[in-house]
């Protein structure tokens, strides 16, 4: 295990955010491997239901399960590649890229995945489904189970997003690649699904209460509905009632958030946004937010200006954290999690990484300011992270670059380990 510290810091002003100051991380943390052999493994979940497991989506059309005493089961939760003849994966992008369980899942059983498919020539589409656990077997999904929520038209087989969260409020988050043509990002207009792409989706996959008149959707598929404000105080998506918009727009100005996620503990945003060809960036959304902010795609990258021909009126969101390519290989940000586990030194650091040269980031607050800096130089190629029901780490490596591709069979799933995990007080209480 390398071991090699270094100091890039990357500092971005972040207006109305409190003053944390986090220790760094312990000198005797390490990437502790739970499981390999994995075939393209890009994203790791748990299911919130007390079972200590952990969901291995494999970018082949697989979802493997990690039990609780870190066994990898022979037989795959669900295989989406037999179950739609019509899923697409070519070695790209492409694939069965993220899943998210229902909030209430210990009681219905409901997932919700996302995948690209081919209906036809040059027809891709993004399809986000629900499936439901079989009868009798809590490891086993029903194949023929598929529901499907929303699809979405792609113009390329890049810039697919891919990763879906279910946000505190219980609305599914979906997060949009600008499909390749940069000038979507900045597109509201309702022309068709694809002014959805480059953007963060909030749908409703409940029902809820009915829409008020005059909403507009622009899925390909239409069985949700749109976030509006009700009696409980819940948040309506921020262009519900404008005329020609799609209404299922939170945010935009995204290039590709292809990770992000939520914090446990404060419900905070942090989305890795992938960049052009100059700078990498990590973006914030506060809990509680009404959204319709704008991140900036096309018309900066980074906090760097892009295009400078943009005409965009109103304020651009700059990233809370960046990095340039420039002076090394790296190609595109993995967005992680604010680590919220046993190990006191780590609490509250926002950990990250570059999906090309193996670099991991550990970032904290100082004074209002984000402040990263590069915890190990490692040889994995970060495709995602993870975190359980314990709030513990985990580092998802895609696989070993061979031949110009990645060598199948060869991801593995490292857990974040220090000597000493728990922080137990004089007291015998443990820490939180």
């Amino acid at each position: 295990m390398l071991k090699k510290w270094y100091f890039t810091f990357g500092v971005l002003l972040v207006t109305g955010l409190p003053v944390v100051t986090t220790a760094a991380p312990p000198p005797e943390l390490e990437l502790v491997s739970v499981a390999s052999g994995l075939n393209r493994p890009v994203a790791a979940r748990h299911a919130g239901d007390g079972s200590g497991r952990l969901f291995i989506v494999e970018q082949t059309g697989r979802i493997r399960i990690l039990d609780s005493s870190d066994a990898l089961l022979a037989t795959p939760f669900i295989d989406i590649s037999s179950v739609e003849p019509l899923f697409e994966y070519n070695g790209g992008e492409q694939g069965l890229l993220g899943m998210a369980f229902d909030p209430d899942f210990a009681n219905n059983g409901y997932f919700y995945v996302n995948y690209t498919y081919d209906p036809g020539p040059g027809l891709d589409r993004t399809r986000v489904s629900r499936f439901s656990v079989s009868s009798g077997n809590d490891n086993l999904a029903d194949a023929g189970s598929e529901y499907i929520i929303i699809e979405i038209e792609q113009d390329a087989a890049n810039h697919n997003g891919g990763d879906i969260h279910f946000g505190p409020d219980g609305y599914l988050y979906i997060g949009m690649g600008d499909g390749g043509p940069s000038g979507r990002a900045q597109t509201l207009d309702a022309a068709g699904s694809a002014s959805l792409l480059g953007k963060m989706l909030r749908i409703d996959v409940h029902g809820g209460t009915p829409e008020p008149v005059g909403v507009e959707k622009c899925g390909e598929v239409q069985n949700y509905t749109i976030p509006h404000a009700t009696d409980n105080g819940q948040i309506a998506n921020p262009w519900l009632g404008a005329d020609n918009v799609c209404d299922e727009i939170w945010t935009y100005g995204w290039r590709n958030p292809w990770r992000w996620s939520f914090d446990s503990l404060t419900g905070d945003m942090f989305i890795g946004d992938v960049g052009q060809g100059a700078m990498e960036e990590v973006s914030f959304q506060a809990a509680g937010d009404s959204g319709g902010g704008n991140y900036g795609w096309n018309c900066k990258e980074g906090s760097m200006d892009y295009w400078t021909g943009c005409g965009v009126e109103g304020v651009l969101i700059d990233p809370i954290l960046e990095y340039p390519q420039a002076g090394s290989n790296a190609c595109a940000v993995t967005g992680g999690y604010v680590y919220r586990g046993a190990i006191s030194e780590m609490r509250g650091d926002y950990v990250y990484a570059d999906y090309c040269d193996g670099r991991i980031w550990f970032a904290s607050q100082s004074s209002g300011n984000w402040v990263g800096a590069v915890w190990q130089d490692t040889v994995h190629h970060p495709s995602s992270f993870g975190e359980d029901e314990a709030g513990e780490l985990y580092l998802v490596h895609v696989g070993n670059f061979s031949g110009g591709g990645i060598a199948a069979n060869t991801g593995v799933i490292y857990r974040f380990e220090g000597d000493n995990p728990d922080d137990v007080f004089e007291d015998g209480f443990e820490g939180n």
